[in-house]
């Protein structure tokens, strides 16, 4: 039998940000940007209301990850439509790459102890009428 966690995150799927760096006294310290460490927390929130307080998933995982973003205000209504109907696919910034990074370090010791157990990853960025991420991970 083979468990299957589900959960979404709405709003701008957020890319994670590159390391930023600065310094205490004489030393260089690395720190997440809080744009990233936001969203990390917020798929970390909707990850732990789905796993109901059961203990992190054990073994290999599979992860299927939808992002969906909004279509930007300032198309036409021909292209909103292409947008819509998959015609016209979001190629755009950001990285689908770097949004995933986001979603699997939010989920990191809620729904797996390490990132390492996932050994697939199915992803899709798409246009929609709602900013979303749509979150399945099962054991494999």
């Amino acid at each position: 039998m083979s468990i299957s966690i589900m959960f979404t995150v709405y709003g701008t799927p957020t890319p994670k940000g590159r390391p930023r760096f600065s310094t205490r006294g004489k030393f260089p310290v690395a720190y997440t940007p809080e744009k990233t460490k936001a969203y990390e927390f917020e798929v970390g929130m909707m990850a732990l209301a789905a796993m109901g307080g059961t203990k992190p998933l054990e073994g290999a995982l599979e992860a299927f990850i939808y992002i969906t973003y909004a279509v930007p205000e300032s198309y036409s209504k021909k292209r909103l439509e292409a947008c819509l109907n998959g015609l016209e696919k979001h190629t755009k910034r950001p990285d689908l790459d770097n949004v995933i990074k986001s979603v699997i370090d939010g989920m990191d010791k809620i729904v797996f102890d390490n990132d390492s157990q996932i050994t697939s990853i199915h992803a899709t960025k798409v246009y929609g009428e709602v900013a979303k991420a749509e979150v399945m991970v099962r054991q494999a």
